[in-house]
């Protein structure tokens, strides 16, 4: 008898506590945090008249960050050249990099992103790079710059923009807002052509002199003589006309290191400059 009491009042003890748990209202769900967007890529603000900034160099400071900065070129008039066999590409120097685990910036044209489209979208993707705008056809945006062809101005724009869209086509996900002038070379009717575009223009302070060079050492030299804190060097990403570059690299990273540099992409330097008061240099 004591049994089936004890068994009807744990019935009713259950029965009690499932009717509790159906009346108990869900605890109120606390709304997760919508993904923060990417920050957009630090740009200079329109120099006078609102013409394309230019960007050289970060600012002089103790930090001692320097910007390897390669220019993938490949003029729109080379391809029977590659199809022949020349190389526009230079994956050991990509390699050597990522070994040494240097961040870099990628001057890339569009025409070159054509050409190596795996390339292209491996350098993109990979955050230890980041790709910036070389034009499309590397043809000059002044009327005398080292031979090259020249852009009318009234295409100059275009022609930048067309970079951007061969980037998309062949997967580069987040190419930067930056572009550098073939050859250097520009002038003040070029920034007013490309300042629709929204692009920060970004030349060099330290030349690597690894175009047609055939002594790696030497590269090296001048590289290591010329740079300074918030310095960007300029070499190349293409075998056929920089086949020293890679060793040069291999000689120039590691003694920078040892004076206490840091490598940085060109977007880090930007935002440097920004945040310590940086100024557009204009010099058509």
């Amino acid at each position: 008898m004591i049994t089936l009491v004890r068994r009807a009042a744990a019935v009713c003890v259950l029965a009690t506590a499932l009717a509790a748990c159906a009346t108990t209202r869900p605890a109120p769900q606390v709304p997760r945090p919508a993904p923060s967007a990417p920050s957009a890529p630090p740009t200079l603000a329109p120099g006078p008249s609102g013409l394309t900034p230019v960007f050289r160099n970060g600012p002089r400071t103790g930090d001692r960050t320097v910007a390897l900065t390669f220019d993938a070129d490949m003029t729109a008039d080379q391809g029977p050249r590659a199809a022949a066999g020349e190389h526009f590409d230079h994956p050991r120097l990509l390699a050597t990099l990522r070994a040494l685990k240097v961040p870099a910036t990628v001057f890339m044209t569009g025409r070159w992103a054509e050409e190596y489209p795996d390339q292209a979208r491996s350098i993109g993707r990979d955050p230890l790079f980041e790709v910036a705008n070389h034009s499309y056809s590397h043809y000059a945006f002044t009327g005398d710059c080292y031979g090259l062809p020249a852009v009318s101005a009234d295409r100059m724009r275009t022609d930048v923009e067309r970079a951007y869209a061969a980037f998309r086509k062949v997967g580069v996900p987040d190419p930067k807002p930056y572009f550098r002038f073939p050859g250097g070379c520009y002038d003040r009717t070029a920034l007013k052509a490309l300042t629709p575009a929204g692009v920060t223009a970004v030349q060099w302070d330290v030349v690597g002199g690894d175009a047609f060079a055939t002594d790696a050492e030497a590269v090296a030299r001048q590289v290591l003589e010329g740079v300074r804190p918030g310095s960007v060097v300029v070499l190349h990403c293409t075998r056929s006309a920089a086949p020293t570059t890679e060793r040069a690299v291999r000689r120039i990273v590691p003694e920078l290191r040892r004076r206490g540099y840091r490598f940085v992409q060109v977007s880090e330097l930007i935002a440097a400059a920004n945040g310590r008061g940086g100024r557009p240099t204009l010099e058509p």
